[in-house]
């Protein structure tokens, strides 16, 4: 890989390398902190034995903040059930509409000697991944999760050189042999599944630029500016931009500049798809299901029932004479002659 990224400074591609498995971590990270608080203290017994005999922390009374974050928690659940299927869905709906728009395209694989079957032959791709196509709405790309294809439109031989046409199917079958198609389409199906996170979703597209600059490396070999100059070339084409469901492309506009100049020898920064408001927003999901997923590990038990029952006389901080919430606090509120303190606070 360090012979392939020759034209590359050393610090560049390390700094890259970094960011890579960063953005992997970071995935696993969040997806294990969104959905952990959720189904942990269901899965992990035992955990209600923390917070056994504890009904406060400070001032904050863990009895009443149990049955305010209950729905909450609740709420969770649902989310998760239903994340699941819309992210089921949404691969499903990718997959159907990849092959509703392939199904009726004529796609041959390359003829023995034909300028595609060089070009495979020459970048180290095996011909039979290959299919060539006439009228392709984007003029490469690799799609199929189990057993990826290279589809690529027929006018690539007459517009490209012979050179740039092998880096092209080099960079696809770069693709292939990393099954990006399937990697990236767990990577979403994630990201879906966890929809409350929007900022999952930007952290896959991140790795989806990741996966191009990568086919780009493995593409470039000692001549990365024949490369360069066909992702310029295939970038004219106004069908370029067209892109279908399920599919890597070879063209992206977005980071065209990036890859662009990387080939180059320049040292570009990699620009991200996450924003502040995506962090902000993260930070604020984590905190809450994470507060209302700690607090359900409380033994509230059946205990919980008569903290509703009108005629519990129990005197303890399970039995609340009025709003829920005047009883969080542990000082309490007192209200005419209601005094909504914790028993504990005036023991």
């Amino acid at each position: 890989m360090h012979e392939m990224q020759s034209y590359l400074p050393q610090a560049v591609a390390a700094r890259e390398q970094s960011r890579r498995r960063a953005l992997l971590v970071s995935i696993a990270a969040l997806t294990l902190l969104s959905i952990s608080p959720v189904l942990g203290h269901h899965l992990a017994r035992g955990t209600e034995v923390l917070f056994r005999g504890t009904d406060h922390i400070g001032a904050i009374c863990l009895v009443a903040l149990h049955i305010l974050l209950a729905p909450v928690h609740e709420l969770s659940h649902a989310a998760l059930v239903g994340g699941l299927g819309y992210a089921t869905w949404d691969r499903i709906r990718a997959w159907y509409r990849a092959r509703r728009t392939l199904l009726p395209l004529v796609a041959e694989p390359p003829q023995r000697g034909d300028p595609f079957d060089s070009a495979a032959r020459a970048a180290g791709v095996d011909p039979r991944t290959i299919r060539v196509v006439d009228g392709l709405p984007n003029p490469a790309f690799t799609v199929g999760w189990l057993q990826p294809r290279i589809y690529v439109a027929r006018s690539l031989a007459s517009r490209l050189s012979a050179e740039q046409l092998a880096a092209v199917l080099a960079h696809e079958g770069a693709h292939v042999a990393r099954r990006d198609p399937l990697r990236l389409s767990v990577l979403r199906f994630f990201a879906y599944t966890v929809f409350w996170v929007p900022m999952l979703k930007r952290l896959a597209d991140d790795v989806a630029d990741e996966a191009e600059v990568q086919a780009d490396d493995v593409a470039a070999g000692n001549e990365p500016l024949i490369l360069a100059s066909a992702i310029l070339s295939v970038a004219e084409w106004e069908q370029s931009r067209w892109r279908i469901a399920g599919t890597v492309g070879f063209t992206r506009p977005d980071i065209l500049d990036r890859r662009i100049r990387r080939l180059a020898g320049e040292a570009p920064r990699a620009g991200t798809h996450v924003t502040r408001r995506s962090l902000l927003n993260a930070a604020t999901v984590l905190v809450i299901v994470w507060i209302s997923g700690a607090v359900m590990a409380h033994p509230l038990g059946n205990e919980g029932a008569a903290s509703l029952h009108p005629h519990a006389q129990m005197a303890n901080c399970t039995h609340h004479r009025g709003p829920v919430i005047l009883h969080l606090i542990c000082r309490g509120v007192a209200l005419g002659s209601l005094d909504y303190r914790c028993p504990h606070m005036s023991a």
